[in-house]
């Protein structure tokens, strides 16, 4: 039995045979397989074939051919196919796969074997020979071929045709009397045919088209009794005992050349004759000398071209003068190949010496170095020139060591890695550059550093040209800037000078290094400098600047004005400094830290007595009023910042400076009565007019309504709808209240107050940063317009790299460049005596029923919204719409559906009450905030069912002043209030207790809620309870809150720092399980 290949047979399951044969033939073909009736079982890669006893002394043979889909299976038994035989034929191929023969071969037949039985068929076995025969090309091959046809023993003639073409050698069932272990031969001989000849109408096969297993066949069929015989044209046939080798023989020529002969050689030079090289690449050798046809295998395929030569029985002369270039690059790479020979030893073997790599240096002037690399041969004469050929193969070129070539590659790429990186193309293996050019700096460094570390790794550079000696610097840059007047008087012309080792350095030339951020300056001398000095960055910073002040114009004058402070600042300290015009130097140090500088004391008209950081804020604030600049009074809730900014006002009105130019205020409408009373209060001498509705419900126009006013006070709708009417009269001063208002610098209330025009804008705000950096970017560009001019620059300068990439010194320039501009105090830092604030999250359970719906809803949505996250853009509304449902879900299901209705609160409400009942039996007061005014209604519904009085406050309570009052002069322990409405222009340090029904995505307007009652006059602690129900929507806000309070901190309070926009990712977490 033999198995080569035919693990195909194991797909044949127990089942699967089960299902391809009747029940009775696989329990036969199963009984006859266990019994050992299945014998001279051959396996192979697309075919089965065995001979399988049957009753008596009949023996059936039996052939199972693969295809790629499906199998074929004949038996010379009556029944033909499908029969019991087929089936234990498999069985015993699965067994021998699974080297488990002991069943499958009777003792009888194996035993037979051993002692030389005779062959298992009914009468003589026949022999088999193979005729071997001289054929034509094919295919427009320029060889003949040698044929291989099998023939079988005659009656009349010794050897006949007739029954032994491959078709019928290779169906078992037509040659059942043919020797068994010949036919077998020869069947695996046929085998290797390529599928044009593994055809059973092909007379003959091309013994070149078999491949190099051909021959250890050949010695098989031939030891197995298969004779070989000559075919037409040819007296005998013969295999040599050896392998044969092709090589190109050398002989010197008598004037000094070379002449190159292919050789074939069998333990020495074979004959004179016909030479044949069989396959494509040859595998074997044929020979032909006087009608005698001896055969070959070969050690190796020759090289390309060389066989092509053989055929022809050509040569090759190489002259005199070409032999050291033959030696230096063709003689090796037939040397390591096998297949170069002097057999009468006129030609010397050269030394084999490897080749190196070589850079050919060209210096052409402005710096610039072109390189060029390729490999240099050693030449095989001793006193010979290298040979430099290219870094690539080229085709038609001479022979290459490839091997050792990569090798070299490979070992240079380690060593430009570090020292000249720039060399290397990565796209996306790290590969030579073959050909490239150095300029500048970059031609500096290599030549100063690069070649030096290439001729220690044994590389051979040839230099073309005169080199420029390159030096660094033994000094550092001197750089001078001054500062002087222009025609218009907010902006300074700015000159710069740098010089280095008594050179001047070109301006231009240093700018872009600088804002390309190169790492050094290549002066025309060769003199270079490098630009990481600390100088020469802020230098940088403040040419972009000056160039954003003139719209990038690289052509245009370097101005800067008072904005670019804190930058100037830093240069000063450096000492970079030599001239500032006294106007430029006055504006800047006003605006910075001055311990010597007389301050401005509060005015004598306030009727309050300032703390000191007040005290400091309104110095500040009349500092940029002083100056013309503007700023962001960014004060911690409750810290008043009102009150800075009315000494402020009463401080310009008692200097004159706002009669007939009032400054306008500008706050959300449920804070203008708030502006109005608090100004009577402490300023009672300006005076103040409110703007409440439009020239329509008015009945007189704006000029006529504010004429006499110190200070008119509007909401930002009003500013929005009568934009051009406020634009149309002029302004001593704008301040934004609530300046959050207009962080959306798209929006339309933003335009309004951008086009205003006035001299001054303060914007104030608790929470200059709610959702992202932009938000700081609106306030500032109506404040400091000079300060980040465009929005597109400061989001590649400053937002991108800190809320994405968490860029530390992008953080730190943008806190430095804002610290002249923006004043914030925390109430930790200032208020000693202000009571704790403590805070906890007090966590609520769903009651069962409510559990099922908002499961259910979360589902649902969360398959929604997920799906739209690829589009967040388009989809935003959408999206949010969804998240707000399962808020209120989270909250009470009747909030989305009224058939949820029950007539018993959400377990929120109840915990609620519970503990407001308690509170006020112990004299305690409490807010409670909710965001949906639909739930503040269930609140007030089970207030009132418990008897607990309150307050109630929306966005559409009419009488919003007296409601205030109620709470804060009466005794109703509970003020409900939605998030909107109470999030600003209150004072409520009656309460001691906050409730936060739902968490807000903005965690600053949650804190801008609490700190209602946590501000100046609290006596005593504030306990505030965030409710959150578990397992909800509301847990990931909480969490989402925290990042957010994270960029914050970073850029507004100096903490760490994190991305602040709502991000697809962020959407993403709250549906995470």
């Amino acid at each position: 039995m033999r198995n080569q290949g035919a693990e195909w047979v194991l797909a044949f399951t127990v089942p699967e045979l089960k299902r391809l044969f009747s029940a009775s033939s696989y329990a036969r073909g199963q009984e006859y397989q266990a019994t050992g009736r299945v014998h001279d079982l051959i396996t192979s890669p697309n075919s089965l074939s065995a001979l399988v006893s049957g009753s008596g002394r009949n023996r059936y043979q039996v052939e199972i051919i693969r295809g790629v889909h499906w199998v074929e299976h004949y038996c010379s038994c009556p029944m033909g196919h499908s029969c019991k035989h087929v089936v234990a034929t498999l069985l015993a191929a699965r067994a021998l796969l699974r080297n488990d023969t002991s069943p499958t071969v009777s003792w009888e037949s194996r035993l037979g074997k051993l002692t030389g039985g005779t062959d298992s068929v009914v009468g003589g076995a026949k022999s088999l020979a193979l005729e071997f025969s001289v054929g034509q090309p094919q295919y427009g091959a320029p060889v003949p071929r040698i044929l291989l046809q099998p023939l079988r023993e005659g009656v009349q003639k010794p050897w006949v045709k007739t029954g032994a073409s491959w078709a019928e050698i290779n169906q078992p069932w037509r040659s059942g009397d043919l020797n068994r272990a010949q036919r077998t031969g020869l069947v695996q001989l046929h085998n290797l045919a390529p599928v044009p000849d593994y055809s059973y109408g092909s007379p003959a096969v091309d013994l070149g088209s078999l491949g190099s297993p051909a021959w250890p066949l050949l010695r098989r069929v031939s030891s197995a009794g298969v004779a070989f015989l000559a075919g037409a044209g040819l007296s005998d046939v013969r295999m040599g005992d050896d392998a044969a080798t092709v090589s190109l023989d050398l002989t010197r020529s008598p004037d000094g050349g070379i002449t190159a002969r292919p050789l074939v050689s069998v333990l020495g030079p074979v004959p004179q004759g016909q030479i044949l090289l069989l396959g494509s690449p040859p595998h074997g050798v044929a020979h032909v000398s006087e009608g005698r046809l001896t055969l070959w295998p070969l050690t190796a395929p020759p090289p390309d071209g060389l066989d092509r030569l053989l055929l022809d029985g050509d040569h090759v002369d190489i002259p005199a003068a070409d032999v050291d270039r033959f030696l230096t690059l063709y003689y090796p790479a037939l040397a390591r190949a096998g297949s170069v020979t002097t057999v009468d030893g006129t030609v010397e073997a050269p030394e084999l010496l490897p080749p190196v790599l070589h850079l050919t240096l060209t210096h052409l002037p402005s710096h610039v170095a072109q390189l060029d690399w390729g490999f240099s041969y050693p030449s095989a004469a001793e006193d010979g020139a290298p040979t430099v050929v290219p870094l690539a193969t080229v085709a038609g070129g001479p022979p290459r060591d490839i091997a050792t070539e990569h090798r070299l590659c490979g070992d240079l790429l380690d060593l430009l890695a570090t020292v000249a990186p720039n060399l290397i193309r990565r796209d996306p293996r790290p590969t030579l550059i073959p050909q490239l050019e150095l300029t500048g700096m970059a031609s500096a460094s290599f030549l100063t550093e690069g070649i030096p570390r290439l001729r220690e790794a044994g590389v051979t550079v040839l230099e073309i040209g005169e080199a420029v000696p390159y030096t660094e610097a033994a000094e550092a840059p001197v750089v001078n800037l001054t500062a002087e007047d222009s025609d218009d008087r907010d902006w300074f012309n700015l000159h710069i000078v740098v010089t280095i080792d008594g050179q001047q350095v070109p301006f231009e030339e240093l700018f872009l290094a600088l804002a390309t951020g190169e790492d050094a300056l290549l002066l025309d001398s060769g003199t270079w400098f490098r630009l990481d000095l600390p100088e020469l960055q802020a230098l940088r910073r403040l040419i972009e600047e000056a160039r954003e002040l003139t719209d990038g114009d690289p052509s245009g004058p370097l101005r800067i004005g008072p904005y670019q402070a804190g930058l100037w600042e830093e240069l000063v300290e450096m000492g970079v400094v030599a001239r500032q015009s006294s106007r430029w130097r006055d504006a800047v140090q006003r605006l910075l830290p001055d311990e010597d500088r007389a301050e401005a004391t509060p005015p004598t008209g306030l009727r309050a007595e300032l703390r000191p950081y007040q005290v400091r804020g309104y110095q500040w604030l009349a500092t940029l009023w002083e100056v013309g600049l503007g700023g962001v009074l960014a004060d911690d809730m409750g810290l008043g910042k009102t009150l800075q900014t009315l000494a402020l006002l009463e401080r310009a009105r008692e200097s004159g400076e706002l009669d007939g130019r009032p400054v306008l205020v500008v706050a959300p409408a449920s804070v203008v009565g708030t502006w109005v009373e608090e100004a009577a209060r402490f300023a009672p001498a300006l005076t103040v007019v409110p703007i409440t509705a439009t020239v329509k419900k008015r009945g007189q126009d704006l000029p006529h309504s504010i004429e006499g006013a110190h200070v008119v006070v509007t909401s930002y709708t009003l500013l929005r709808l009568e934009d051009a009417d406020y634009r149309a009269l002029p302004w001593s001063g704008l301040i934004l209240d609530e300046a959050q208002f207009v962080k959306n610098h798209r929006s339309r209330t933003y335009q309004a107050a951008r086009r205003l025009g006035a001299p001054f804008t303060l914007a104030v705000t608790g929470t200059p940063l709610e959702n992202s950096l932009m938000d700081l970017w609106s306030m500032l560009s109506l404040s400091a317009p000079g300060l980040f001019p465009r929005p597109t620059h400061f989001i590649e300068r400053f937002r991108k790299p800190i809320e994405n990439d968490r860029d530390l010194i992008a953080l730190d320039t943008l806190r430095r460049r804002i610290r002249p501009f923006v004043l914030r105090r925390t109430k930790r830092e200032v208020v000693q005596e202000l009571p704790d604030k403590i805070e906890q999250v007090q966590k609520v359970e769903l009651t069962p029923v409510h559990r099922r719906v908002y499961d259910r809803y979360l589902q649902r949505e969360r398959q929604r919204v997920l799906g739209m996250l690829d589009d967040m853009d388009r989809n935003r509304v959408a999206i949010f719409r969804a998240l707000t449902m399962l808020r209120q879900l989270a909250l009470d299901p009747v909030l989305v559906d009224a058939k949820y209705a029950t007539s018993t609160p959400s377990a929120k409400v109840s915990t609620l009450v519970e503990q407001v009942v308690e509170l006020a039996a112990e004299g305690h007061r409490a807010l409670v905030f909710s965001s949906f005014t639909g739930y503040l209604k269930l609140v007030r519904e089970a207030l009132d069912e418990a008897g607990v009085s309150y307050v109630y406050l929306d966005g559409r309570t009419m009488n919003r002043p007296a409601r205030i009052a109620q709470f804060r002069e009466g005794d109703d322990p509970v003020f409900l209030i939605s998030l909107k409405a109470g999030g600003f222009g209150l004072t409520l340090t009656e309460a001691d207790y906050v409730f936060v029904l739902d968490p807000w995505w903005n965690p600053a307007a949650e804190n801008q809620a609490i700190d209602r009652t946590h501000r100046i006059g609290q006596t005593r602690s504030v306990n505030v309870y965030r409710m959150v129900s578990t397992d909800t929507i509301e847990e990931k806000v909480v969490a989402l809150q925290e990042r957010k309070r994270d960029l914050f901190s970073s850029v507004v309070d100096s903490g760490t720092f994190s991305s602040g926009a709502i991000t697809a990712a962020d959407i993403r977490a709250l549906f995470d399980q």
